[in-house]
């Protein structure tokens, strides 16, 4: 997993200050999760942002940004920051503030039930 360590600290200092803030390696980089739903994160040197549907074709006309296609195929509501765009603390400042302000109105998640654990053959469950 590779990311840029000092545009990962400069997303940690904009982010508000709540305890429904979390981490998770993600996408071969580093996500930031506002109670389970991801804000943005930063993979290699970019920046990724979760705008939404409604404003996805509005940020794509910003300058530095470009669609978010991990798997190849352009990933609605998601796109990437070049590292022109995300140099200072304010440019991720406001990328950051808008991802919070989408994740926001979004639904709360329902749980996910766990699956048990697989069995290996031949042996006994005890």
């Amino acid at each position: 997993m590779t990311y840029d360590a000092k545009l990962a600290a400069r997303v940690r200092r904009v982010l508000p200050p709540t305890d429904h803030i979390a981490e998770q390696h993600m996408f071969g980089g580093l996500v930031f999760l506002l109670d389970g739903k991801m804000i943005c994160g930063v993979t290699h040197d970019d920046l990724m942002v979760r705008v939404g549907r409604d404003a996805y074709a509005a940020a794509l006309t910003r300058r530095h940004t470009r669609p978010m296609d991990f798997t190849g195929r352009p990933l609605s509501g998601f796109i990437y920051v070049a590292p022109a765009g995300s140099r200072t603390e304010a440019a991720v400042a406001t990328w950051v503030r808008e991802a919070c302000a989408f994740v926001a109105t979004l639904p709360a998640g329902k749980p996910r039930p766990r699956r048990p654990p697989r069995l290996k053959r031949g042996r006994v469950p005890r």
